[in-house]
């Protein structure tokens, strides 16, 4: 199959429209299946933030390109489309049932990728009559900006599809990372929960509130993740003597009773009423779409920084600039 130049989204939420954001600016056309009521005009309020959040991105004065079109039935919006986004609510069975659907009509060497955030792609294709092309595609919000994209396969998983998908991914300037395992949560989400847990649990037994946690993120190692992960980080912890003294003189803290990993606290009424409660002072009257916003001028701020040092996801936008393979950078 030649250049990816039509997809169909099925699903347009928050994930649908910051795919269609990312595709249709990079000039493929897309068409989105939902039936929702007000599905179209959420989209285009998420493709009315995204377009202007894309040109200081790239720090250009293109438009989303690609054309746009609503259909209501699966049928319609995967003819004649060379790749397929799913981005349907995290339900095992909808999802199995839809892209047993995508799978029928859908030419026979379409890519069909799915946005779960943990479903395991050898059940969700258990339907499907050409499962050798379908995989997980997990990308992470806002989708327009964020360029990774995890790709996991199923056991019945093509290599050679999978590859496509990377090559595309990497073509529309995201950073595919594709898992040498299948395994629930694949990798980001499985880091994230882990921290999730520890923050219920601070939460819980009233160690802090939430916007103590995200300020010990924020102010603290998101800063430092954002440019080099976490084992990076380590090694320079362990001064010129590397990742190795590192661990020999913080290996042996793993066993203290630091964390609490393998419990969460009961999501009782109480517990969620408290952690709404200070969600909303921290937000301090703000909107969620002006702290969307507010977001995206800080992730593109973040990435010219990296930019300009040539690393990590600013080394993405300068492969963009330069017109590189993309997606290929350490």
């Amino acid at each position: 199959m030649g250049e990816i130049k039509k997809a169909a989204l099925i699903g347009g939420g928050v994930i649908g429209g910051g795919w269609a954001a990312r595709l249709l600016w990079h000039g493929v056309d897309v068409t989105v299946c939902d039936p929702h009521p007000e599905t179209e005009r959420r989209l285009r309020d998420i493709l009315a933030d995204a377009e202007p959040a894309l040109q200081r991105l790239y720090r250009s004065s293109n438009t989303l390109s690609g054309n746009l079109a609503f259909v209501t039935d699966i049928k319609s919006a995967v003819h004649g489309t060379d790749y397929i986004q799913e981005s349907a609510p995290e339900r095992e069975d909808l999802k199995r049932s839809l892209l047993a659907e995508i799978d029928a009509h859908c030419p026979p060497d379409a890519l069909i990728c799915t946005s779960t955030s943990g479903l395991l792609p050898t059940r969700l294709q258990k339907d499907m009559q050409r499962p050798e092309r379908f995989m997980v595609g997990h990308p992470f919000n806002p989708v327009y900006l964020l360029p990774l994209v995890e790709i996991c396969g199923g056991e019945k998983t093509q290599q050679i599809h999978m590859d496509r998908a990377a090559a595309f991914y990497a073509s529309i300037g995201m950073k595919p990372l594709k898992l040498r395992k299948e395994i629930d949560g694949f990798i980001a989400d499985r880091l994230m929960e882990a921290l999730w847990r520890e923050a219920l649990w601070l939460v819980n037994d009233d160690v802090a509130t939430v916007e103590e946690i995200d300020d010990a993120i924020r102010y603290g190692p998101g800063l430092r993740w954002a440019q080099m992960g976490t084992f990076q980080v380590y090694r320079l912890a362990g001064g010129e003597e590397g990742f190795r003294h590192f661990m020999a003189q913080f290996g042996p803290t793993l066993s203290l009773p630091w964390t609490k990993l393998m419990d969460v606290p009961e999501m009782t009424d109480a517990l969620i009423d408290k952690m709404s409660d200070q969600s909303d002072d921290q937000a301090r009257g703000a909107s969620v779409r002006e702290l969307a916003t507010k977001r995206d001028a800080n992730l593109i701020g973040i990435m010219h920084a990296l930019q300009a040092q040539d690393f990590g996801a600013g080394a993405l936008l300068n492969d963009n600039d330069n017109g590189a393979t993309k997606g290929s950078r350490p």
